[in-house]
């Protein structure tokens, strides 16, 4: 019976194949575009000719170095300005996309990154939409096709903080699992379970809608029958497809209800350490997981959420007789047959856990866990991981 709220990209283009038609659908936003892409980028060509067919004048930025810093976005802005780019397109995995998102909200307002960046900045609103801009995601993991916020690295914090407003939305997600299909199985696996930990938590998380319910249920059926087929046999594309669609309806959840602990300790540890998104939060989730479900029977044996952790056992284990630890050995299993690396693998020691408990306990995600989780509860989860 509560009040919410939903808002996503203007269209969503889902589907094998649908990446070549960027050329028709951009034309709308004008006929020069800066396109933002990971660190391999000739993996655009193929769009880059479409959008050249298109009689669309490109300028490729490639984001070096994993997730964006601030200077990167700063050098990508110049870019864009100098190119005369009306709109951007983002092609790569989730830091390609928050950098072009990003870069599009800087576009269409005045001053500095920090004037408006979330914790390290001054958090002012932006006041304009951002400039027009198209996701093309390439890996099936972030979501961030769909989300409003950009993720941005300070590593003169050692933090990770969001540029952040409904304005950063974009106008079309295009999402074509056709370019997941050389994805190597490591980066197939971590991004995997960060879908999968974006369709739990969401569901598991205090801010649920019925909107993000249909969502979570959906992309845990994906996941669950599509992952290991996705990682073991990478061309596969029905599991491909299963698993692009699942980030998308991840992204979309996570927009529109929350997240969790594991997200509220990945903040932190990503700012921290040299430690991709998707890798942090598969190392988590099991953990994360075993700690909440012990957390609500201590405080709140009576909590309806316990319900949705047994729904989410069956959706997984496919079994309607699964009870919530059913579930999270299913997902442990998987950890272990995916081969999932450890928080140690980062370089994070017994000695940095207090630390990053701390920030977690204070990231934006963490109000959205099922319960208010103690400090020694949150060191647990990192223990667990290591």
């Amino acid at each position: 019976m509560d009040r919410f709220e939903f808002a996503t990209a203007a269209r969503l283009v889902v589907g094998p194949g649908t990446s070549a038609e960027i050329g028709t659908i951009s034309r709308a936003f004008g006929t020069r575009c800066l396109v933002v892409t990971g660190s391999q980028p000739h993996r655009a060509r193929p769009i880059l000719t479409t959008l050249a067919a298109a009689g669309i004048e490109t300028t490729t930025w490639p984001l070096v170095g994993g997730e964006p810093t601030l200077d990167q976005i700063a050098l990508g802005l110049d870019q864009a300005r100098a190119s005369g780019s009306e709109f951007v397109v983002g092609f790569g995995g989730g830091s390609a996309i928050d950098a072009a998102k990003a870069i599009a909200g800087l576009l269409a307002n005045e001053g500095d990154l920090l004037d408006y960046l979330e914790v390290v900045g001054q958090g002012r609103p932006l006041l304009n939409a951002a400039a027009p801009w198209i996701a093309v995601p390439t890996t099936a993991g972030a979501g961030a096709e769909v989300t409003r916020n950009a993720v941005i690295t300070s590593p003169a914090h050692r933090v990770k903080a969001s540029l952040r407003s409904q304005g950063l939305l974009a106008r079309v997600a295009i999402v074509d699992a056709t370019l997941t299909l050389d994805l190597p199985p490591s980066i197939t696996a971590a991004t995997g379970l960060d879908t999968l930990t974006q369709v739990i938590e969401p569901w598991l998380c205090n801010r649920s809608n019925p909107m993000t319910d249909s969502f979570c249920l959906d992309g845990m059926r994906r996941v669950a029958r599509s992952l290991r087929t996705a990682v073991n046999q990478g061309s596969n594309l029905a599991a491909r497809n299963d698993m692009s669609v699942a980030a998308l309806l991840g992204g979309l959840s996570l927009a529109n209800a929350g997240l969790g602990a594991v997200h509220g300790l990945a903040a932190p540890i990503g700012g921290a350490f040299p430690a991709p998104h998707g890798a942090v939060c598969a190392a988590l989730l099991g953990a994360a997981l075993t700690i909440n479900l012990a957390a609500l029977r201590s405080r709140r044996p009576n909590a309806p959420v316990l319900e949705r952790f047994d729904h989410m056992a069956r959706e997984l284990t496919g079994h309607n007789d699964a009870v919530a630890e059913d579930g999270i050995v299913w997902v442990l299993d998987l950890l272990r047959d995916l081969r999932i690396p450890t928080l140690r693998t980062y370089g994070i020691t017994p000695a940095d856990f207090s630390d990053l408990a701390q920030k977690a306990a204070a990231a934006s995600s963490m109000k959205a866990n099922p319960i208010p989780l103690t400090p020694p509860e949150i060191t647990a989860i990192l223990e667990s991981s290591w």
